[in-house]
């Protein structure tokens, strides 16, 4: 099935959705979170930067790091595998669940697998599988995607939810209370925490120097899921590493206040052997991270740490829902990531965007993500592959603007045509001017308000 253009999706968002507001609203709200409570850490920009420059480190020397922790995870007594892609990670898992048998998998948020489509792999293959992480649950049962990697339901409204658990587990039709509809889905999943013989998480940091891996969560699914049955497993994307058990203490500062404005999530939980009489699984999954990491203008942008701040941010991201992006990972980070994969099917994101660098504003590893978002537009033009709505008016206007005479020329043309006829200049630009008005019409150009007004002072 052919993907939807962003343009094509956002307007249908917009205009269809019957809550079209909702995310808009939701990740405003986390933005605000994340001011109040960053505005409270003396050195915010020092450990933004000590972060950044962990993360360079690592980066350049991954291979180095990504051998060490194999390494030490070993002698920890964990079972360590390696993925290409996401076929392989998917029949690395399933490999691991049909040798003991499991029935179903219980899993906690890891937008890796939502990447690699683990879910339908493994349903298609005889083993349920059961999101567990409140939001992915909601998601799940919707039969949707998440639409945002840390606030994954963050498009539906309390009323939605509310109807679709009276659906899915018969709660009481029309109850909005939150707490009651936490602990309906806190009862449905218990049974299957309990009988669990596999739990499957993501990470969020491996630690070269220990072999362990942290994962962090508010609802502490990943923890009942690990600890309660015998077979654990961590997918890793190969960029989640850091050298030292004391770096993590940069990025867990980081990480809550930037993703929900909280000064820690309420569980950080650190994994480096399996429990007496179990097996623990890494599976370190590439996925196409080194040939973005051989990227020289793009590989920064492996930096990201998955904290979602500059989708709450974006005022693109917020108006056309995240779903719109076709993508995993959508809003700004998603559109630098999804070129590097694949520029044929993902040209139109780096266009997502109003290149108003809130993005890299907020990024708490320091990721240029609108520069880079400017550079991926330059790519895909010399590659020949943007659309002829913006190729053909970029090449008219690239010659205009390179002559100062024709520039002069055209611009007292373009205020004459928009002073007498206004709305044949609407017309036009429908697309501009559907949420815009035309800006009122100078009577003259700054260059000659300039020499005018130039000539009077040097008299």
């Amino acid at each position: 099935m052919a993907r939807v253009k962003h343009a094509k999706a956002a307007a249908n968002y917009i205009h269809h959705s019957k809550n079209p507001k909702a995310q808009h609203n939701a990740a405003s709200h986390l933005r605000k979170k994340r001011d109040r409570e960053v505005i409270n850490v003396p050195g915010w920009e020092h450990l933004r930067e000590t972060a950044s420059q962990i993360k360079m480190h690592t980066l350049s020397n991954l291979d180095k790091y990504l051998e060490e922790f194999e390494r030490k995870a070993t002698q920890n007594g964990v079972k360590v595998h390696w993925a290409q892609d996401g076929n392989e990670m998917n029949e690395i898992v399933y490999g691991i669940l049909d040798q003991h048998q499991v029935p179903y998998l219980v899993k906690s948020k890891s937008m890796l697998t939502e990447e690699c489509h683990l879910n339908d792999y493994l349903e298609k293959r005889g083993i349920d599988v059961f999101d567990t992480d409140l939001g992915e649950r909601i998601v799940q049962l919707s039969k949707e995607t998440p639409s945002h990697i840390v606030v994954p339901a963050m498009h539906k409204t309390r009323e939605d939810i509310s109807e679709l658990f009276h659906d899915t587990m018969k709660t009481e039709k029309g109850n909005l209370d939150a707490k009651y509809l936490t602990l309906a889905a806190r009862k449905d999943l218990r049974e299957k925490f309990m009988n669990a013989r596999a739990a499957l998480t993501g990470v969020n940091f491996g630690v070269a120097e220990t072999g362990t891996v942290t994962i962090a969560t508010n609802e502490g699914n990943a923890d009942l899921g690990v600890n309660k049955a015998p077979v654990q497993i961590h997918c890793m994307g190969l960029e989640k590493m850091v050298p030292r058990q004391m770096d993590l203490s940069v990025f867990l500062r980081l990480l809550g206040r930037s993703a929900t404005g909280q000064s820690i999530t309420t569980y950080s939980s650190h994994y480096q052997r399996p429990k007496p009489g179990g097996e623990m699984h890494i599976v370190l999954v590439d996925n196409g991270r080194s040939k973005h990491l051989g990227m020289e203008d793009f590989w920064t942008a492996l930096k990201c740490i998955r904290c979602g701040a500059c989708m709450n941010t974006c005022p693109v991201y917020r108006s056309g829902g995240g779903h719109s992006y076709g993508y995993t990972v959508p809003g700004p980070i998603g559109s630098i990531i999804t070129p590097a994969r694949d520029i044929n099917q993902y040209d139109d994101l780096p266009f997502a965007s109003s290149l108003c660098g809130s993005c890299s504003d907020v990024c708490p590893v320091k990721i240029d993500i609108h520069g880079q978002l400017l550079k991926w537009r330059e790519v895909i033009v010399d590659h020949g592959i943007v659309d002829k709505s913006k190729s053909i008016p970029m090449k008219m206007g690239s010659k205009v603007l390179s002559k100062p005479s024709w520039y002069r020329f055209a611009g007292s043309i373009a205020r004459k045509v928009m002073k007498q006829f206004p709305g044949l200049v609407s017309s036009m630009v429908k697309d501009w001017t559907r949420g815009r008005e035309l800006p009122e019409v100078p009577k003259e150009s700054f260059r000659s308000w300039y020499i005018k007004n130039k000539k009077k002072n040097d008299k």
